[in-house]
């Protein structure tokens, strides 16, 4: 599969069936994905790979509610999930990269404050990127769910270090014939061919 396919056939379900994971494939599609940019080869991008349905449920049970569990929709369908990735950013790793001698001069070696665009958000979502064609290379399915809310319960849940922050997870197996396309892509708004502009006139 070339990469115009992987990107035009790439959805992100809801409902996955309860196929049994593939540690191998699985390690080797989030191992494969941090191959994408990292800012001065820092390498200050992780996952935390969890397999099954025990490290799955841990992992439900930290980042939802019991509210969301028992009545929203997606809920059984998303936790039939067979893996996930947590994927981990670690700003101490990019500032001390910047601090070394011939990125010095950037200033980012201050501390993460002094970086206007931090390169560990840009870094994770290139990773998260890639591991999402990489599902779809591999005839997979995948959710990426945000961390938006309970970052330090998952953190607890797993012993996660304080110094990482999670960009989000992305949940992966086979996707359920039940899945429902999401009403989010019915939303108007500019095209693909819009969003690729020129420069601005003056």
């Amino acid at each position: 599969m070339n990469v115009t396919a992987a990107l035009r056939q790439r959805r992100m379900v809801r409902s996955f069936d309860t196929s049994p994971p593939d540690e191998t494939l699985v390690r080797e599609i989030f191992t494969t994905s941090l191959l994408a940019p990292t800012a001065g080869h820092s390498r200050g991008i992780s996952w935390l790979m969890l397999i099954g349905p025990e490290e799955l449920t841990t992992y439900f049970e930290a980042a939802t509610d019991e509210h969301w569990r028992k009545t929203a929709a997606r809920a059984p369908g998303l936790r039939n999930a067979s893996a996930a990735g947590i994927l981990l950013m670690d700003p101490e790793a990019y500032v001390a990269r910047y601090s070394e001698s011939d990125k010095a001069t950037s200033g980012l070696g201050a501390g993460p404050t002094a970086w206007p665009v931090p390169y560990w958000v840009g870094d994770a979502g290139a990773a998260s990127m890639a591991a999402l064609l990489l599902i779809e290379e591999a005839g997979l399915s995948a959710a990426f769910l945000g961390a938006f809310r309970h970052e330090e319960r998952i953190k607890a849940a797993f012993e996660i270090p304080d110094t990482y922050s999670i960009y989000g997870t992305i949940l992966l197996g086979v996707g359920a014939s039940d899945d429902r396309r999401s009403a989010s892509l019915d939303r108007p708004g500019p095209t693909r061919a819009e969003r690729v502009m020129r420069p601005f006139e003056r």
